[in-house]
Parts: structure tokens; sequence; C-alpha cells
């Protein structure tokens, strides 16, 4: 498991008074972000090799303004081209769960626009972070 805190801010907040559910999902790429850096990949968009192919989140409980929120990194499955991520948003000083949600990332090639098959060394990396070796 990888985990980074957030702190929720005033901007990410919506006229009922909480957490936008459109923040939460720059939270996931936030994650995602320092996940990849984990493991040793550079920032640098022409390096980048991933490409997000389908994001989920299930809204459980409401955040708010300057709550801390803890974002646990999971990966559940690693396929030829693909891998799928899993998160837990969870409040920092309760530990009550705030969402959950998934990312499928595809291992891509920008300069051919094409899928490529995830390397051996990425695939022994990602097998590090695997849900039920985390859990």
């Amino acid at each position: 498991m990888h985990e980074i805190e957030i702190t929720g801010r005033f901007s990410e907040t919506d006229a009922l008074g909480h957490i936008n559910n459109t923040s939460y999902f720059v939270y996931l790429e936030e994650a995602r972000i320092k996940f990849f850096q984990l493991l040793g990949f550079n920032m640098k968009a022409k390096d980048w090799n991933f490409i997000l192919a389908a994001t989920t989140c299930n809204f459980i409980n409401q955040g708010y303004f300057n709550q801390i929120f803890s974002i646990k990194t999971y990966v559940s499955k690693i396929g030829t081209k693909s891998f799928q991520l899993e998160h837990d948003i969870v409040c920092a000083q309760t530990k009550q769960i705030i969402a959950s949600a998934s990312a499928v990332v595809v291992y891509y090639n920008y300069e051919e626009q094409k899928s490529e098959q995830i390397p051996e060394l990425l695939k022994s990396q990602l097998a590090g972070y695997m849900k039920s070796e985390c859990s």
C-alpha cells in the first residue's frame, strides 16, 4: 500500500458545504502520480507511459474543508497491457471511509499512439503493492 495525505481546500467545497464530488478525482490523480514517483518514474511529459482508461469513485461519507484525507493506493490487478489501482479515501483524524475508487491504467506509447505490454520490471514493482499482499 502507498499512502498520501491531502487537506481539503475551501475552493473544493460546494454550495452544500462539503467537498465537491469532482475534487476527489483530483485527489486520486495526485495519489496516482505520487505512486508512479515512488516506483521511480520520471515526471516529464515526454517520458510518460501511462494513460487513464477508466476511473470510478463511490462516495460513502461527506468530506469537508480543512479535513485531512489519507489516500491509500493498492494494485488489484495486473494484466498484459494494463493494471488496476484501488484507492481508499479515509479521514485521517477519525479513520472514517469517505470514498473508495478504482482506476484502470494502460501502459501506453504516445509516440506510436498505442498500448504496449507492461515491462517485466514494472510488473514486479506493481506486484509488491497488490492489495492481498498489502492489506
